[in-house]
């Protein structure tokens, strides 16, 4: 802590956060578990331990708090953790923009369309400030296309849904629940058979939709049909059905209803890799993405 006066001769207390026990509280909240955190971060569960006093101490507030068996975020705690991740980001971008500038290079990356415009343009942009040596390929493709582009080497990373088992080539970033959404504007609340708006077969959230109605046996029907997400989020401003997605990138025209529906389950979120082992450029993009998910997840 340090004492600043101020010009009215009153003492102000002025608190520089540490960054090392800023980095262990949000691994932690990541992985959800300080133990699993002290393992990422090749510390002992004691050191982690006393990060996390060291924060309490220097916010002057708690900012864990016991929820059954485990730990849950108090108010001062979710404010902390917001701007640990954005310090966190920002001083990984000034240590690779300092110590970068040699990498040269080419990537290949995949983004699926939930992606496209809400964390794209924020990892291009701290990836090119940071390595202007480096030349990016970017695809916005469906889950199918990148999956299938980075099992023939065709891409070196995507970010994409995945369903199934964890591979070796992936990294889960997290697990985020589906929704139903629909438009501020229109209410299809209790109309049957329920209007649904999808993008054209295959698609796994089309899949879980029909299915999720069908097990409670409410009748459904295909409003629209779209090749791209974007078309998808058009026709669900427009009032012509209701979709089911994450609300990564949802428009702001749009909002979850639930009314009468039923419960979704959560999908996760991977950074798959065509190489078991990254270089150091891709190993630096890899590492960006997983920080903007960090700062934009819903």
């Amino acid at each position: 802590m340090e004492l600043k006066v101020s010009k009215n001769g009153m003492i102000m207390r002025r608190t520089t956060f540490d960054l090392d026990a800023l980095r262990s509280f949000s691994e932690g909240m990541e992985c959800g578990s300080f133990a699993r955190a002290a393992q990422r971060l090749n510390k002992s569960t004691s050191a982690v331990s006393a990060h996390l006093k060291k924060l309490e101490e220097q916010a002057g507030a708690p900012i864990l708090r016991k929820s059954g068996r485990g730990l849950a975020l108090t108010e001062a705690g979710e404010v902390l953790l917001s701007y640990a991740r954005r310090m966190l980001a920002l001083n990984d971008e000034a240590a690779m923009a300092v110590g970068g500038t040699d990498l040269e290079g080419a990537v290949r990356l995949g983004f699926q369309e939930d992606f496209s415009e809400h964390l794209l343009s924020d990892v291009l942009g701290v990836f090119g400030r940071s390595h202007p040596g480096v030349r990016i390929e970017a695809k916005i493709e469906r889950n199918a296309e990148l999956l299938e582009q980075i099992q023939g080497a065709a891409l070196d990373l995507a970010l994409m849904w995945h369903h199934g088992q964890q591979a070796k080539d992936m990294e889960v970033l997290g697990e985020y629940p589906l929704h139903w959404i629909g438009s501020r504007e229109v209410d299809l609340a209790g109309e049957t058979p329920v209007p649904l708006v999808v993008i054209e077969a295959p698609c796994r959230m089309r899949s879980i939709a029909t299915e999720a109605l069908d097990r409670k046996g409410i009748p459904w029907r295909i409003a629209v049909t779209s090749p791209s997400l974007g078309g998808v989020w058009a026709a669900v401003s427009a009032g012509l059905g209701i979709t089911v997605r994450s609300t990564f990138g949802m428009p702001a025209s749009l909002q979850v209803r639930s009314e009468g529906l039923p419960a979704l389950p959560s999908v996760r979120l991977a950074l798959r890799r065509s190489e078991a082992e990254l270089g150091p450029v891709c190993q630096r993009l890899h590492d960006i993405i997983r920080q903007s998910v960090q700062l934009k997840a819903p």
